[in-house]
């Protein structure tokens, strides 16, 4: 089972192409999987980072308290573990930490979703009155149904973002940083 990447050559429709997989293919395509992941996390976790007390409330509205430790233990997880997923480093556990809050922001968008109208009637009066601050593609997004189609595209990215994320860190943790990495490069991994 741990040489799912590595076909024997006897299964392999071309057998010459085998060292062009093997010794290309994989370590560069595995490489792009873990920075496409490390630094989609990065991005995501700049703004916690900024600002680590801000999520305080949400994750005591989860359970997890005081929301004072767990909100910059998060941010912290998310920027630097994505960091550390994109050179390789300590690969596995920070990718599985990551895997496993990703999960549960999978977990809440799907059970919390977004309002179905996106804005207040108030904030709708506003931009009824005013449609010169919105593009003609917002404006149709916006003002024809409240925002519930733009709040249904939300939910939808959010939804999908956290299960790519999170089936990509729980690889990254299942195989590890692989041949371009720090952890090779150190000759230790978890």
């Amino acid at each position: 089972m741990a040489n799912i990447f590595l076909p024997p050559r006897d299964r392999m429709i071309i057998p010459f192409l085998s060292p062009v997989y093997s010794r290309f293919a994989e370590p560069v395509g595995w490489l792009g999987f873990r920075l496409a992941i490390g630094i989609s996390l990065i991005i995501a976790g700049w703004p916690k980072i900024i600002a680590p007390l801000a999520q305080s409330g949400f994750v005591e509205s989860l359970g997890m308290y005081p929301g004072w430790f767990w909100s910059p233990l998060l941010a912290a997880m998310q920027f630097f573990g994505g960091m550390m997923i994109a050179v390789g480093l300590l690969t596995r556990p920070v990718a599985l930490a990551n895997a496993v809050m990703l999960l549960i922001t999978l977990w809440f968008h799907i059970s919390h979703p977004y309002p179905e109208t996106f804005l207040t009637p108030d904030g709708l009066a506003y931009l009824s009155q005013n449609p010169d601050l919105l593009t003609p593609g917002a404006q149709a997004a916006f003002l024809k149904d409240a925002g519930a189609a733009f709040g249904a595209r939300i939910q939808e990215k959010a939804i999908y973002a956290s299960l790519f994320w999170a089936a990509g860190a729980a690889l990254i943790a299942a195989f590890g940083g692989g041949y371009f990495s720090l952890d090779r490069r150190l000759g230790k991994e978890f």
